[in-house]
């Protein structure tokens, strides 16, 4: 195992990191959900929580990787933190992709079937966020609080990252916000959701994670 590996895993779901910050921040986020609420946005709700879900489900499989392989997950966490939740997700990134879907929605272009330059506007916008979001996770990784360990998932190869790791989260939120039919935004989110609990259920309960 690497040391990042171990670094990450010796706080792993230990009560004792928690900092009070983290109550603050956690309203902030429900103040964003609860502004759109208030406004009946469900859109911007859904897409929010869709984006959320859809980072579980990496994380979770970036977990299980570290299982599999006991080498390293493909990403690690290692900075301070109030909480570590999975090895490569803390608190205060989780509470940052709650939020993120219901930014970059708010950002859409009203027309689902505008094209920019003659690209789709969504396709768009989910290529520029997945890009300044791995400049993001380059800069986190220089700081060293986001540690890669594998040839493959590095700063000189941001392709796999952009395409694996954001790519996805935009397009899923973008499909559910341009969904014409709550119903079908609800089931689609709902489903998300459900994967990732029966996921975090069994694998958490077999301690693979």
């Amino acid at each position: 195992m690497t040391d990042h590996a171990r670094a990450a895993l010796e706080h792993l779901r230990d009560p004792s990191q928690f900092r009070w910050y983290v109550i603050p921040l956690l309203l902030l986020v429900l103040h964003v959900y609860a502004v759109e609420v208030e406004r009946r946005n469900w859109n911007a709700v859904l897409a929010g929580l869709a984006l959320w879900g859809m980072d579980w489900f990496n994380e979770i499989w970036n977990a299980l990787v570290l299982h599999a392989t006991g080498r390293a997950p493909v990403w690690g966490a290692t900075g301070p933190t109030a909480y570590q939740i999975l090895v490569g997700l803390n608190i205060e990134i989780c509470l940052m992709f709650a939020v993120m879907g219901v930014v970059a929605v708010k950002l859409l272009p009203a027309d689902p079937a505008l094209r920019i330059a003659g690209i789709p506007n969504r396709w768009l916008f989910a290529g520029v966020n997945s890009a300044l979001a791995v400049g993001i996770e380059i800069f986190l990784h220089r700081a060293g609080v986001l540690t890669w360990d594998w040839p493959w998932w590095q700063a000189s190869c941001p392709v796999l990252i952009w395409l694996l790791g954001y790519l996805p989260f935009f397009l899923v939120a973008f499909h559910v916000h341009d969904q014409p039919r709550i119903r079908t935004k609800v089931r689609t989110v709902a489903t998300i959701l459900a994967v990732d609990a029966a996921a975090l259920t069994v694998f958490g309960t077999l301690g693979w994670l």
